[in-house]
């Protein structure tokens, strides 16, 4: 299937591993010229010359909410104006409602938060200029069902939907598309830090996910290729779980 993205310009956060460099490698193999940011230059340079092309590397932290601003218009610069942008800005800390001190809840707000919603606007004014755009959050199964001990992810990453189904409806006329992942157990070195190990995350999966096992970041950035695709033009201001079933609500 051409998902008609050959030679689009994406702007991939969190890119140097895990489910961000899922997603790059994803967005290369059909075409995209891929840029791809987290905070770790060397990993980035690493991915760079296994996608090979265009790709590019730039290095940015997520908290700083000046580098963000800045960041879409470096992309342009460089390889021509952002057209995809996948905000994959991190995980915060565990913790449950009173447990983490103010300084993470105010860290966490800028990562999950404002960082997003500062890269859309430095973003959306090249995409409706061509009267196209792809945008993809990437959440966590928490938007649906909070997580017991996650208090900063399931606050934040819930008000980071609210903000981009506000913005779905707001652009959806100039063929924008915005939509959300909620993200379930993924083979990631997050997880299997929260989890201990890679061998208890498995036996967890094994026990908790219907399906039996864990995701693997090349599923997931088939999903997101999708999403950021012509042929997913009329699908937009949705959260769509990638889980394996772990979820339990309708």
């Amino acid at each position: 299937m051409d998902l008609g993205i050959k030679g689009k310009v994406a702007l991939v956060m969190g890119a140097s591993k895990g489910i961000g460099r899922g997603v790059a490698e994803a967005l290369a193999r059909e075409g995209a010229t891929v840029a791809v940011s987290s905070r770790s230059g060397e990993r980035l340079e690493q991915l760079v010359g296994e996608l090979g092309g265009e790709a590019r590397a730039f290095p940015a932290d997520t908290g700083d909410l000046d580098r963000m601003g800045e960041l879409p218009a470096e992309v342009s610069e460089a390889l021509g104006p952002v057209e995809i942008l996948v905000t994959n800005t991190g995980g915060p800390p565990p913790g449950g409602t009173f447990d983490n001190p103010r300084e993470e809840w105010e860290a966490t707000y800028r990562a999950l938060v404002l960082a997003p919603r500062t890269l859309v606007e430095a973003a959306l004014p090249s995409m409706r200029e061509r009267g196209w755009g792809r945008i993809v959050n990437v959440a966590s199964s928490s938007v649906k069902e909070p997580i017991p001990s996650l208090a900063l992810s399931n606050a934040h990453r819930m008000a980071t939907v609210g903000l981009f189904k506000t913005l779905s409806v707001e652009v959806a006329s100039e063929g924008i598309t915005v939509n959300t992942v909620a993200t379930g157990r993924f083979a990631t070195e997050r997880l299997f830090d929260t989890q201990g190990s890679i061998v208890a995350a498995e036996e967890a999966a094994r026990e908790q996910v219907p399906a039996g096992r864990l995701g693997t970041p090349e599923e997931y950035g088939d999903l997101v290729a999708f999403l950021c695709s012509e042929r997913a033009a009329y699908l937009t201001g949705t959260v769509i779980p990638l889980d394996g079933g772990l979820l339990r609500s309708v």
